[in-house]
């Protein structure tokens, strides 16, 4: 028994020894392969981006750390610079690229780069590559020997690096918290774009000699990836923070989507007028879901043109709010600033075939200096199709019309069906809006008519208002077709010294008895129809000149005319006239009984 201990424990003692032995001798071996392999990696590196780029771009690095056992490699102090007079040369030569970037960050990572590979068989294969914060310039200048070509390069990094290499790859390449400047060399002066903790993550990168005309790669890559977590971007003018939340894109799919967006006013409705000091529109804009389909990427990166299929928008809310008690600005013309002048002077080119609105509201408020009041029309629940959303100079000379086909609830209860078109060629801003509003009860417009009108609607209901115009920079000229029955309004007034407003009982009356119309057709048939010749004021905005030509249609429909105006004001005077006469009569009544009087009372004495 205590032999066979003694054997076992020699067995156990030298089976370890065994293993300390070889642990050693590995560990100085990969000590060995690791001192050995770092010039052969560096320059491997070096030569690597340099010939296959052309020898446009440069690494440098201060130190480099190598791990033979796991793979791993770290170069500290990366940086990747262009040669500027190399760039100089392949602009003559046709060869330059539209995009020129610079890259520079503290520490990049090499995971798992397969040295007996890349000895044996002439591969360098990589598994992961990854920039920790990068800070990344990219420069583009648009060159029209570019134009149309494909997602590849112009000439196939393979012929630069079989001398030394049979294939170079690398399984997914990270960019983690990437600081991306975009300068626009395009333009005589551009202020830089610049975003923080971008991700973008490229799959699948092979240079052999077959990969450069592969039709499922762009750029060499299967897919690339891009995510942004959050992210605010103040305004130039500092009156808005723009607000991204999770955003992603995969480049096979050309889907991009967004979970929230907000363009969010830094002042309160009623303080951001008086911080500029004049009357201006005040956006605020919440969308919950966007999504962009079949973008095309390589357009975009070559020459930062938004082409995309489709875009859906879901779930959001578009309020627009102007203060008209403050002043006008000195200049404020708001001529050639609707929605479709406003794409045209987009500095980026855009083409979205089709935009798909999901159960947006939309709503448009001002407060009066009249009635001190805040008036506001909405538009709930609207939903509907766009086309042809673009400024792209050729798809315009082809199809030169925006169409917008919307369905939405006016004040939430009226259905409205409107179409517009826009011109998007036309130098005076053409367009025109058509639609039918149906069964909603003429109370809902109080919102409006009295703050902006100084009219109560008392009751009434609408059966239906049509309207179809056409319009540009200058006004809107039309026909208003409104049905409606059991109308009665109250015409109203701001009391000071109460602070709200009230009921004006003898021009309601008369308002009622002699102009309105209780009723479009009226009992006897006729049917009023309005034509309608709205001149724009040039400080108005694209929502005001809407509601504005139609509110002149709905009043010359239900009375209010020039000529009935003219004649209510008759009957007010020939009203204030024969109060006059009956106060004088009066007045000289009182002088004769006072006269009497002191005549009784001088006879009495």
């Amino acid at each position: 028994m205590p032999a066979t201990k003694s054997k076992q424990y020699y067995f156990f003692k030298w089976t370890i020894g065994i293993f300390i032995m070889l642990f050693a001798l590995l560990v100085m071996a990969s000590i060995y392969l690791n001192v050995k392999s770092r010039p052969i990696l560096t320059d491997k590196i070096k030569i690597l981006l340099y010939q296959s780029t052309d020898s446009l771009y440069t690494i440098s690095f201060t130190k480099v750390t190598t791990n033979i056992l796991t793979g791993n490699a770290t170069l500290q102090n990366v940086k990747i610079v262009p040669d500027t007079n190399r760039f100089k040369e392949l602009i003559l030569l046709k060869r330059a690229p539209n995009n020129l970037y610079t890259v520079s960050l503290k520490k990049l990572v090499v995971k798992h780069f397969h040295p007996f590979t890349l000895y044996r068989d002439q591969k360098l294969q990589l598994e992961e590559v990854i920039f920790d914060k990068p800070e990344v310039v990219m420069m583009n200048r648009q060159f029209s020997f570019n134009e149309n070509r494909p997602p590849r390069p112009i000439k196939s990094p393979y012929e630069f690096i079989s001398k030394n290499l049979k294939e170079f790859s690398i399984n997914v390449i990270k960019f983690k918290d990437v600081s991306f400047k975009y300068i626009n060399k395009n333009l005589p002066k551009a202020n830089p774009f610049a975003i923080d903790d971008l991700n973008i993550t490229l799959t699948d990168l092979l240079v052999d000699s077959t990969s450069a005309e592969d039709p499922t790669r762009f750029y060499l890559l299967k897919d690339i990836l891009i995510n942004l977590n959050n992210y605010v971007y103040p305004t130039p003018d500092k009156m808005y923070n723009i607000r991204l939340s999770q955003l992603d894109f995969r480049a096979t799919t050309g889907k991009l989507r967004v979970n929230r967006f907000e363009l969010e006013p830094l002042y309160s409705e009623m303080n951001f007028g008086k911080f500029t000091g004049y009357s201006k529109d005040r956006f605020h804009i919440q969308m919950s879901n966007i999504l962009l389909n079949g973008i095309d990427l390589p357009l975009y990166i070559s020459r930062q043109e938004l082409w995309a299929k489709e875009m859906v928008i879901s779930n959001g809310s578009v309020s627009v709010f102007n203060d008209q008690s403050l002043p006008k600005k000195p200049k404020d013309i708001k001529i050639g600033k609707f929605p479709h002048e406003l794409l045209q002077r987009l500095n980026a080119q855009i083409l979205v075939q089709k935009i798909q609105l999901k159960d947006v509201n939309i709503n448009y408020s001002i407060y009066d200096q009249v009635s001190n009041q805040k008036g506001q029309i909405s538009f709930q629940h609207t939903s509907g199709i766009i086309l042809n959303a673009t400024n792209v100079a050729k798809i315009k000379a082809t199809n030169p019309i925006m169409e917008a086909n919307l369905s939405t609830y006016l004040m939430g209860q009226g259905k409205l069906n409107v179409d517009f078109k826009f011109d998007l060629l036309a130098k005076n801003g053409a367009f025109s809006y058509a639609g039918v509003l149906s069964n909603t009860n003429a109370r809902v417009m109080n919102q409006i008519t009295k703050p902006l009108g100084l009219v109560q609607i008392n009751r009434g209901n609408v059966d239906k208002l049509q309207f179809d115009f056409t319009a540009n920079n200058t006004g809107a000229k039309g026909k208003v077709n409104f049905y409606y029955y059991d109308l009665s309004v109250a015409l109203m007034r701001n009391d000071v010294e109460r602070g709200h407003l009230v009921k004006r009982g003898l021009l309601s009356f008369l308002a009622n008895a002699l102009i309105i119309n209780p009723e479009n057709p009226s009992q006897n048939g006729k049917f009023i129809s309005a034509d309608v010749n709205y001149e724009r004021p040039a400080n108005s905005s694209f929502f005001n000149l809407i509601w504005r030509s139609l509110f002149a249609g709905i009043k010359h429909s239900i009375g209010i005319t020039e000529e009935k105006q003219n004649e209510i004001k008759q009957h007010i005077k020939n009203f204030q006239d024969m109060k006059e006469s009956h106060r004088l009569r009066k007045q000289k009544r009182l002088e004769r009984r006072q006269h009497r009087e002191n005549l009784d009372r001088r006879e009495r004495r």
